[in-house]
Protein backbone atom coordinates (compact mmCIF):
# COMPACT_ATOMS: atom_id res chain seq x y z
CA UNK A 1 0.00 0.00 0.00
CA UNK A 2 1.26 3.62 -0.95
CA UNK A 3 1.71 6.23 1.97
CA UNK A 4 -1.19 8.19 0.48
CA UNK A 5 -3.66 5.34 0.09
CA UNK A 6 -4.19 4.83 4.06
CA UNK A 7 -6.70 7.91 5.52
CA UNK A 8 -4.39 9.48 8.08
CA UNK A 9 -6.18 10.48 11.72
CA UNK A 10 -5.75 14.49 12.67
CA UNK A 11 -3.76 13.99 15.77
CA UNK A 12 -1.45 11.10 17.33
CA UNK A 13 0.46 11.11 21.08
CA UNK A 14 4.35 10.56 20.35
CA UNK A 15 6.09 8.55 23.26
CA UNK A 16 10.07 9.34 23.08
CA UNK A 17 11.76 6.31 25.14
CA UNK A 18 15.63 5.96 26.16
CA UNK A 19 15.98 2.67 23.82
CA UNK A 20 14.21 -0.30 22.64
CA UNK A 21 11.07 -1.07 23.94
CA UNK A 22 11.00 -3.07 27.16
CA UNK A 23 13.61 -0.43 28.81
CA UNK A 24 12.42 -0.07 32.36
CA UNK A 25 12.83 2.71 34.97
CA UNK A 26 14.17 2.10 38.70
CA UNK A 27 10.59 1.25 39.26
CA UNK A 28 10.11 -1.09 36.71
CA UNK A 29 7.53 1.13 34.32
CA UNK A 30 8.17 1.13 30.82
CA UNK A 31 10.92 4.41 30.55
CA UNK A 32 9.35 7.44 28.90
CA UNK A 33 11.56 10.34 28.45
CA UNK A 34 8.85 12.95 26.87
CA UNK A 35 5.44 12.53 25.44
CA UNK A 36 4.03 15.26 23.26
CA UNK A 37 0.63 15.52 21.31
CA UNK A 38 1.42 16.11 17.71
CA UNK A 39 -1.56 17.33 15.25
CA UNK A 40 -1.65 16.77 11.23
CA UNK A 41 -0.08 20.15 8.98
CA UNK A 42 -1.49 18.93 5.81
CA UNK A 43 2.15 18.36 4.56
CA UNK A 44 3.48 15.33 3.43
CA UNK A 45 7.54 14.88 4.41
CA UNK A 46 9.87 13.60 2.22
CA UNK A 47 9.35 9.94 3.83
CA UNK A 48 6.13 10.32 1.68
CA UNK A 49 4.21 10.17 4.92
CA UNK A 50 2.03 13.17 7.12
CA UNK A 51 3.81 15.33 8.75
CA UNK A 52 2.76 16.45 12.43
CA UNK A 53 3.42 18.83 14.62
CA UNK A 54 3.05 19.46 18.26
CA UNK A 55 4.76 20.35 22.13
CA UNK A 56 8.30 20.64 20.23
CA UNK A 57 7.58 17.50 18.61
CA UNK A 58 7.85 17.21 14.79
CA UNK A 59 6.78 13.42 13.12
CA UNK A 60 6.44 11.85 9.94
CA UNK A 61 4.02 9.28 10.19
CA UNK A 62 2.52 6.23 8.98
CA UNK A 63 -0.99 5.63 9.20
CA UNK A 64 -1.24 2.29 8.13
CA UNK A 65 1.69 0.96 10.00
CA UNK A 66 1.70 3.70 13.25
CA UNK A 67 5.90 3.77 12.36
CA UNK A 68 7.31 7.19 13.07
CA UNK A 69 9.25 7.61 10.17
CA UNK A 70 11.02 10.79 10.72
CA UNK A 71 11.45 13.14 14.30
CA UNK A 72 12.76 16.14 15.34
CA UNK A 73 12.41 17.34 19.18
CA UNK A 74 12.91 20.64 19.60
CA UNK A 75 14.24 21.66 16.37
CA UNK A 76 16.87 19.12 16.83
CA UNK A 77 17.42 15.30 15.34
CA UNK A 78 16.03 12.84 18.21
CA UNK A 79 18.73 12.03 20.72
CA UNK A 80 21.37 9.09 20.43
CA UNK A 81 19.39 6.16 22.02
CA UNK A 82 16.23 7.54 21.74
CA UNK A 83 13.11 5.93 19.75
CA UNK A 84 9.94 7.67 19.11
CA UNK A 85 6.12 5.18 19.57
CA UNK A 86 2.76 5.99 19.44
CA UNK A 87 0.79 5.48 22.61
CA UNK A 88 -1.11 2.00 21.97
CA UNK A 89 -4.37 4.31 23.50
CA UNK A 90 -4.34 6.62 20.77
CA UNK A 91 -7.58 8.03 18.82
CA UNK A 92 -5.83 7.69 16.28
CA UNK A 93 -4.88 3.79 16.57
CA UNK A 94 -6.93 1.61 13.99
CA UNK A 95 -9.91 -0.42 15.72
CA UNK A 96 -9.68 -4.22 15.04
Amino acid sequence: MTPASHPAPDRYTVVLRPGPPGVQDAKGHDAVLRTARVTATGATGVSGYPCYEGEGVRAEIDPESRAVEAVTVDGEELPYGWIAQLTDDDPGRPRT
